[in-house]
């Protein structure tokens, strides 16, 4: 469960910038877009894990 709050959050500073540019989007909401639609895939995958 760590994996969203690295994405979110540990790597903001590294990925705060306007540029590059990815498909007209600055590439910060690009990196919040992509991590928020891995969220889900990860608590799926430790639900998944947990089942035991």
């Amino acid at each position: 469960m760590l994996v969203p709050y690295v994405l979110f959050v540990g790597a903001l500073p590294l990925v705060n910038r306007v540029r590059p540019v990815v498909l007209g989007l600055p590439f910060l909401f690009v990196w919040l877009l992509g991590a928020t639609l891995l969220t889900p895939l990860a608590v799926w995958l430790v639900r998944r894990g947990d089942r035991g």
